[in-house]
């Protein structure tokens, strides 16, 4: 399938593996001139040797907000523009409100809301200004149906979706979709101390009956910032394998 968007310049936050290396490397394939980072140059530049495409490794620590707003800087830098943002990061440690102290949460803000924020209000007006753009941050079914252990990650996660859907409304009528993409389970890194019994039992509680691909996601994601879908935005697209079961 066209996505209509071969040639297209964008920018993906952390990409040196997992969800974000997938999505990358989908939007390599659709044509798009990728910007990639890590914090790490050794990191980064092995992810980006597995793209076929035209792919620009780019060292940044987006955890931070002057960290996400330098990546959008380099990226333009390096593109010349960016009319795709992919916002991605890692999450925050795990925790319960009778484990997580107060001042915990300060962290937490930056890494999942402030960061993303900072990258918005970079790459946001742009987009405005050329009269095209696409933003998709990749999110956590969290925010629909909170995980337990991860009370950190619900609530900035869940702030940052918010934030999202707000900006989206304002900038429809400029032709910059905003979306969020909440997944499940996938085969990435972080599963990585699983074992196949371990997998398999997880697996098992998915209605689908497996735990997902990567890649698949990362086409679910390169979708959302195509021309066929100019007309989605403001919505948050659950990618679970049906965990998530609430009619809304």
């Amino acid at each position: 399938m066209d996505l209509g968007i071969s040639g297209r310049t964008a920018a993906v936050a952390a990409a040196s593996s997992g969800l974000g290396l997938a999505t990358a490397r989908a939007l390599a394939a659709a044509g798009c001139r990728v910007a990639m980072c890590s914090r790490t140059a050794e990191r980064i530049e092995a992810a980006a040797a597995t793209i076929e495409g035209d792919v620009v490794p780019i060292v940044a620590d987006v955890s931070t907000p002057d960290g996400a707003r330098a990546f959008i800087e380099a990226s333009v830098a390096a593109l010349g523009s960016v009319d795709i943002l992919v916002a991605n990061g890692g999450g925050p440690p795990p925790g319960t409100f009778a484990t997580t102290p107060e001042d915990a949460f300060a962290g937490a803000l930056d890494l999942n809301l402030r960061s993303v924020v900072a990258m918005c209000y970079a790459a946001i007006p742009p987009m405005q200004a050329r009269g095209w753009g696409r933003v998709v941050a990749i999110t956590s079914i969290s925010v629909r149906q909170p995980i337990p252990y991860l009370i950190l990650s619900n609530t900035a996660r869940a702030g940052v979706t918010g934030f999202l859907k707000t900006v989206a409304l304002e900038v429809a009528k400029d032709g910059v979709t905003v979306n969020t993409i909440q997944p499940g389970s996938h085969l990435t890194p972080r599963l990585g101390n699983l074992d196949d019994t371990a997998l398999a039992d997880l697996a098992a509680t998915i209605p689908a009956g497996t735990i997902g691909d990567p890649d698949d996601f990362g086409r679910c994601a390169a979708f959302l910032c195509s021309e066929s879908a100019r007309y989605i935005t403001g919505s948050s697209l659950h990618v679970d394998g049906g965990a998530y079961k609430a009619l809304q």
